[in-house]
């Protein structure tokens, strides 16, 4: 299978499953699986296969309507969509000789405040606090890391959603997709968080060279600790199936619904029990509850990694136009997106740039 088929079906997965999951986020959080499942029912959506119809609910608003059935003209704002559009920007920018430190700058310079939540809000704040003017233009950093990603939320899944790009760029290299990956994470996030975000990042750098979705899900826990939380997640997800959801539930039953664990226990047993269905691999993510349209959108990316193609019903939708919250960008296209990740492909994939 071709590059652009690839990285073209990564692109429109991961932004139709953040748009499938993203009118539901709110209920899942707040009022969990149940209470989600229902309205989904009431509204003709389940089992989910396609995008959300709408009826009326306090917990759907705003831009979150423009995401259901029939409402969508593009792919609206979320921060699943912005930090991988930011990661192209840096990779672009820094290569792969990004640290951490351009990372921050980037969110300086780039990013919003507004535009961010939890672990990234608040090293965002502490960013502020603890950084001269010089540092935001490329000065010495007079500050330790540990000031910025000790927070209340630095074990949440913010981490996990910003590194997929990393893999996608480096297929067959998950080692350095991997060390990309945690360089981005420890910005806001510590432990478990940070071996979880690494783990996405060789996944999607091992899904091209490897023979079947299990055999990459398997290679890919080579690169993270074997002995952390994240490791038994993806464990957890390995054991489950598609008939067997219950065992993640009550694992990480009382858990934060945005934390890093659950949600990505949930994506590698999505990813892997609805192999036969783009359709049912992020419907099922989605309908799981815990962090919708984050799920979505990773299932998503990782689904259409590995298959290179995706319907059209999904994309169609949104048209190939692409918003984000970077400053200054406006609306983007799908093809240009496309276009500058293949770049980045063939740039890192020479041989001096190869680390085993």
């Amino acid at each position: 299978m071709d590059v652009e088929k690839r990285i073209t079906a990564a692109w429109q997965g991961r932004i139709s499953g953040c748009l499938l999951g993203k009118p539901v986020e709110g209920m899942s959080m707040r009022e969990g699986k149940d209470f989600m499942e229902n309205y989904l029912k009431e509204v003709n959506s389940y089992p989910v296969r396609d995008y959300i119809n709408y009826v009326e609910n306090p917990h759907i608003r705003g831009v979150n309507i423009k995401c259901c059935k029939g409402r969508i003209d593009k792919a609206e704002q979320d921060d699943d969509i912005t930090y991988l559009v930011l990661a192209l920007m840096m990779l672009e920018r820094h290569g792969l000789d990004l640290s951490t430190d351009d990372v921050a700058r980037s969110w300086i310079n780039l990013l919003p405040a507004g535009a961010t939540f939890t672990a990234e809000r608040e090293a965002y704040l502490r960013l502020l606090t603890h950084m001269d003017f010089g540092y935001q233009f490329g000065g010495e950093r007079k500050f330790d890391l540990d000031l910025i990603n000790d927070n209340e939320f630095n074990d949440w899944i913010g981490a996990q959603i910003r590194v997929d790009m990393y893999g996608w760029v480096l297929p067959g290299n998950p080692s350095l997709a991997a060390d990309l990956a945690r360089r981005d994470a420890q910005l806001s996030h510590r432990g478990c968080a940070v071996e979880c975000s690494a783990y996405i990042a060789a996944l999607a750098a091992c899904i091209p060279e490897s023979k079947d979705r299990k055999g990459a899900v398997v290679e890919a826990l080579k690169f993270i600790d074997k002995d952390s939380d994240a490791a038994e997640a993806v464990g957890i997800g390995l054991e489950s199936n598609s008939e067997n959801l219950g065992q993640i539930l009550e694992k990480y039953e009382g858990m934060s619904p945005v934390h890093s664990l659950n949600n990505l226990a949930i994506v590698v047993w999505a990813f892997l029990s609805f192999q036969d269905s783009f359709d049912e691999a992020i419907g099922e993510a989605v309908a799981a509850g815990w962090d919708t349209d984050c799920n979505g959108a990773t299932v998503g990316g990782l689904v259409g990694l590995d298959l290179g193609e995706i319907p059209d019903k999904w994309t169609k939708p949104w048209q190939g136009k692409v918003s984000t919250a970077i400053s200054g960008l406006g609306e983007l296209t799908l093809g240009d997106l496309v276009q500058r990740t293949i770049s980045l492909v063939s740039k890192f994939s020479e041989p001096q740039k190869k680390i085993s």
